[in-house]
């Protein structure tokens, strides 16, 4: 994708010394397009913890670059096992960073320590050119959704999306937006309604950033204003990212999701979710009881930063003193009120069934399992 006509990957190494890992400081967008040069696993580490870079593809890719910064300065055994359970720990809810992590270690343990570095980087790059593609095939296998809409009755197409799933929040595409972008690529009319995301504001600060710069037309609204929206009939289809989605089809995403689910039911709005085969957690079948919520820091209730009236980036405290306050990430969304799955592989019904005709290879790999 593009910013101001320069095309960008989230994520990518120095085309100089080809060790040594960019990536685009989200916490600084949109006020600024800050490159942040990583160079060893700690800052790694604090790039996924500190949200420099958010959002489940974008974390596995990142954390497996993390880990070849990690071997350069020690390929042993021991380190590697330590410093992938450091960068594991990071971030409790996106199911990709233990997968991507997972499958690091399973092609560099069996290595010797003189080879680990080599390889690490070709896992790596090969994790993060996979993701750019399955968000790519994401894009074609969603804008059916919106064309068909589009076919069906004139006038533009209404769609509603909540946090970022954008490019910036994998590799390239994103997937939540990919089918937007393909749709508008294709020169369908369409229209994004951007909730702002509160607490961290995701869908205002990256959203819209991204949408703006593609020249997709939006309108960032306030959390609360979805459901008004569907009860008069403003928008035709939701499409949300998601940062785990059980084997049955529940899916965790972005605090706020599961009210704009239960909107959507309520009104005959669609609401579907775009998600690659990594997202997927097929240990997991309740959502609800197993998916860890990871709680964040309450100062990002209590405060907000923006551009003040004077130019300058200020932050400000919008809650009295004394008040606490309490930050749950994320929620869950039961497949119930999930129209349906946007896979690399197409689209399939919210339920283990429909996940399962996607990715038949499961069945075999579990009946091998237990056997």
């Amino acid at each position: 994708m593009k910013i101001d006509g320069t095309p960008y990957r989230s994520v990518w190494l120095d085309t100089q010394d080809r060790w040594s890992v960019h990536i685009i400081d989200q916490t600084k967008l949109p006020w600024s397009v800050d490159i942040v040069q990583l160079t060893d696993v700690a800052m790694a580490g604090h790039a996924i913890r500190s949200m420099q870079v958010r959002g489940a593809p974008l974390i596995g890719a990142v954390a497996a670059y993390g880990l070849a910064l990690a071997l350069r300065a020690d390929a042993g055994t021991t380190a590697l096992e330590r410093d992938a359970a450091m960068l594991n720990e990071t971030r409790p809810t996106a199911v990709n960073l233990r997968w991507a992590l997972d499958r690091m270690l399973a092609r560099l343990r069996p290595l010797p320590a003189a080879e680990r570095v080599r390889a690490a980087y070709a896992e790596a790059e090969l994790i993060a050119d996979e993701d750019a593609a399955q968000c790519a095939a994401i894009g074609q296998h969603g804008a059916s959704l919106i064309a068909d809409i589009a076919v069906r009755r004139p006038g533009r197409v209404n769609i509603l999306t909540h946090c970022n799933a954008g490019w910036l929040a994998t590799v390239d595409w994103g997937t939540a937006l990919a089918p937007i972008y393909t749709a508008f690529e294709a020169k369908i009319d369409l229209h994004v309604w951007v909730d702002e995301t509160r607490p961290r504001n995701q869908g205002a600060f990256l959203t819209a950033f991204e949408l703006g710069k593609h020249g997709v037309a939006h309108t960032v609204i306030a959390d609360n204003a979805g459901g008004h929206l569907m009860q008069h009939g403003q928008v035709d289809l939701v499409i949300v990212g998601t940062d785990r989605v059980t084997r049955t089809g529940d899916v965790a995403n972005k605090i706020g999701t599961y009210l704009k689910a239960l909107a959507a039911a309520d009104n005959g709005v669609p609401f579907w979710v775009a998600t690659p085969s990594t997202t997927i957690d097929w240990t997991v079948s309740n959502g609800v009881r197993d998916i860890p919520i990871e709680e964040r820091a309450a100062s990002e209730v209590t405060t907000m930063t923006g551009r003040a009236l004077d130019g300058s980036i200020t932050t400000v405290r919008v809650v009295p003193s004394g008040s606490h306050a309490a930050n749950p990430a994320f929620d869950v969304t039961p497949a119930r009120l999930v129209s349906g799955l946007i896979t690399e592989r197409g689209q399939c019904d919210a339920t283990e069934e429909g996940l399962l005709s996607l990715f038949p290879e499961r069945v075999e790999a579990e009946l091998r399992q237990a056997s």
